[in-house]
């Protein structure tokens, strides 16, 4: 017989030892909070420095057949001009889950409340423009994907709202945005048939609806609208090594006041993923929408086409090597107002343990705006972040 030693008893029995295991917090809970400082050099305003604090966090449940995550984060900037106000430029507050209802039905759900206003003289932003406006931002979504074998369907919806401040603008003063305060519906229909392990055709279809509180303040009328849109493409994944996808359709806007002429424009879709090891990931995309001009801005809808790359480059467990590079052209319907944007950027991350982190990184933006004339911008910046 098995002598006890001390401190350990018996089980009893009809028990395990699994009864008697140490429970565990229901949620994974992550955090960090990072400070940095940046200058910036404007072609138009010239430069000025900028301190931000990054606080974030997760939380994240693993069930059984479902998972729940629960984040936020924020980011609290001060700018050392005249009066060195501290503001609060972005906060953001989210929970998503997903889970499998059987083997071949999957369901998600997203929910999440945002609060963002730029800087001024913020990479992108309007030259023209003081005070930038605030906007309140809530959103809700679901989606089901169930699978028929080879063949793959998808349905989405999204319901948005959007509430816009005032703007203080060099040229007009105060501008009110309340014209552009509206709920956004949409939803989406993905079929997919798996041809070849690698290779995927798919065909999608997006319904939407645009509802404004008000009639636009310049035009007079409502910009409430019905949009459709209809692609076709494919995908493709390679041994987890390569991921890509392209699609081509046709997008149209149409505007229920008779008075304004309905958008139609050609979308263009194509992303690409190739990560060889665990140490480099590149990522490419590229995408075409039509959407609401937005806060401060002219016309009854914005055709905008964009470009971006990412790489990420881990040399080894204390050094981490990024840069970026990103191209727009966007057109404003109703005005005739287009803009070209283009920017580059480079960083690295130096490990200095587990739970700490340096940073730098250099960013540089063009803007050119038939209206308000081009503008250039480089943003150097330092920081550090600690971690859970």
């Amino acid at each position: 017989m098995e002598r006890l030693q001390p401190g350990l008893y018996p089980v009893a029995p009809g028990a395990s030892a699994g009864d008697f295991e140490t429970p565990h917090p229901p949620f994974h809970l992550d955090w960090s909070i990072g400070l940095k400082g940046a200058y910036s050099s404007s072609s138009v305003d010239g430069g000025n420095f900028l301190t931000t604090l990054n606080p974030a966090f997760s939380a994240r449940h693993d069930g059984q057949r479902f998972d729940l995550v629960v984040d936020g984060d924020a980011e609290i900037a001060r700018q050392w001009d005249g009066n060195g106000t501290i503001t609060p430029s972005a906060l953001r507050l989210g929970i998503s889950g997903n889970g499998a209802v059987d083997s071949s039905t999957r369901v998600s759900g997203t929910a999440a409340l945002q609060f963002s206003q730029p800087l001024a003289g913020s990479p992108g932003l309007n030259p023209l423009v003081e005070i930038p406006p605030q906007r309140l931002t809530g959103s809700a979504g679901l989606g089901v994907d169930r699978s028929f074998g080879k063949v793959t369907l998808g349905l989405k919806g999204n319901l948005e709202r959007s509430v816009y401040g005032e703007t203080l603008r060099r040229d007009t003063g105060l501008t009110d945005n309340s014209d552009q305060n509206l709920w956004a519906a949409n939803a989406s229909l993905r079929a997919g048939l798996q041809v070849t392990p690698i290779i995927e055709l798919f065909a999608e279809g997006d319904l939407g609806r645009d509802m404004f509180d008000t009639a636009s303040s310049g035009l007079g009328v409502s910009l409430d609208a019905t949009s459709t849109a209809l692609r076709g493409g494919v995908a493709g994944s390679w041994n987890g090594i390569w991921r890509a996808s392209a699609s081509l359709g046709l997008g149209r806007h149409d505007f229920d006041a008779a008075a304004l002429g309905d958008v139609t424009a050609q979308l263009y879709d194509a992303s690409l993923t190739y990560s060889p090891s665990s140490t480099v990931n590149l990522t490419a995309a590229l995408s075409t929408a039509i959407e609401p001009t937005g806060a401060d801005a002219n016309g009854t809808a914005r055709i905008a086409h964009l470009a971006k790359t990412n790489l990420d480059y881990t040399v080894n467990s204390w050094l981490r090597l990024r840069a970026s590079a990103d191209w727009g052209v966007s057109v404003l319907q109703g005005s005739g107002e287009t803009e070209h944007r283009h920017g580059l950027g480079a960083g690295a991350d130096y490990m200095v343990n587990a739970h700490t982190s340096l940073g730098a990184d250099y960013a540089y933006g063009h803007r050119d705006n038939s209206t308000s004339g081009a503008a250039d911008i480089h943003t150097l910046s330092v920081g550090v972040t600690i971690k859970r």
